[in-house]
């Protein structure tokens, strides 16, 4: 019986050996690096967020949209693409779905610094504890599981905010 790549490879290996749809995944799965740190990846993957956040709403317009369904169909491939170069089902390393989750959670929602700070607390709370049903969205195959319970834990800290937002005025 053959061992998973990540037994036999490290992650700088499989990026040496992979193609270009390879690193690219990884590149992006990774989100630039920032899941490569060794303590709280996901936390530092969700700050790698907050530039696409300012920026769509500096954009305006049809980014606000655009972004979160971009950055959750290349996370999705992304994922499921690095799973499969590292042979794991959810590596710590891939960080993408955190992205894709922390830009539903802010969604069309005011970018100021407090509203991030709830919406980063809020999101890493519901990514960590995992309430129905998003642990189960976790059995979904490949990057549709890896993603599937960041962009509930999203929804979660969005409405979460919303209602902050609205009791709060």
């Amino acid at each position: 019986m053959s061992r998973p790549q990540s037994d036999n490879l490290t992650l700088l290996r499989a990026f040496e050996v992979s193609g270009l749809s390879g690193r690219t995944a990884l590149v992006l799965a990774t989100w630039f690096g920032t899941g490569l740190v060794p303590v709280a990846p996901g936390t530092l993957g969700t700050l790698g967020a907050v530039p696409l956040v300012l920026l769509s709403r500096w954009l305006g317009g049809w980014s606000g949209l655009f972004f979160p369904l971009v950055v959750t169909i290349t996370a999705i491939w992304a994922s499921d693409r690095a799973g499969k170069i590292l042979g794991r089902t959810d590596p710590p390393e891939v960080v993408m779905d955190e992205v894709a989750g922390f830009l539903v959670t802010m969604f069309l929602l005011p970018a100021s610094l407090l509203n991030m700070a709830i919406g980063f607390v809020l999101f890493r709370f519901f990514d960590i504890v995992k309430p129905w049903p998003i642990r189960r969205a976790e059995g979904l195959r490949g990057g549709y599981g890896i993603v599937a319970d960041d962009l509930l834990a999203g929804v979660y800290a969005h409405l979460c905010l919303r209602g902050i937002l609205f009791f709060g005025s």
